[in-house]
């Protein structure tokens, strides 16, 4: 799982979300209209894409989660409220994708997105940061959360 970059992952189940709201049986599923909360879902999402990639740029470390090491361990900015706010954010451009289209089959994608994070990439980063950077990192893990 881990050789599909999360932003293709993401990318990926908005796609699967959406054809299988298209599928015979869930086409028919009642939609809704919640674009509203699309939009602030997509500024959240792009607010912490944003300065969480800045702050890996000022630090200049990697932004691959598969990479061998990094260079840093960033505990400040936004790192400071959460310890993904990138898988967040791919999480909630998920939901915002869900919320846009308004239909119901869609909601599986933040979820799957959610899975796959929690699953495939935290903790091999996870691993990876705490045998770089031992009592550092563990002391970062709890002070702030995984998600949220």
């Amino acid at each position: 799982m881990r050789r599909i970059p999360p932003p293709l992952w993401t990318l990926l189940l908005i796609g699967a979300g959406y054809a299988l709201s298209l599928a015979p049986g869930l086409s028919t599923l009642p939609t809704f209209d919640a674009r509203p909360f699309a939009i602030v879902a997509l500024v959240a999402a792009a607010g912490l894409l944003l300065s969480s990639a800045l702050q890996f740029r000022a630090a200049k470390t990697q932004f691959l989660p598969t990479s061998a090491t990094n260079n840093a361990l960033v505990t400040g900015g936004v790192f400071a409220f959460t310890r993904n706010p990138m898988y967040l954010g791919m999480t909630l451009i998920c939901l915002a994708a869900a919320l846009w289209f308004g239909r119901l089959p869609m909601l599986l994608a933040p979820v799957a997105m959610f899975a796959v994070a929690n699953t495939a990439f935290i903790p091999f980063e996870e691993a990876k940061m705490r045998r770089q950077f031992g009592e550092a990192f563990d002391a970062y893990c709890k002070r702030v959360r995984r998600w949220l």
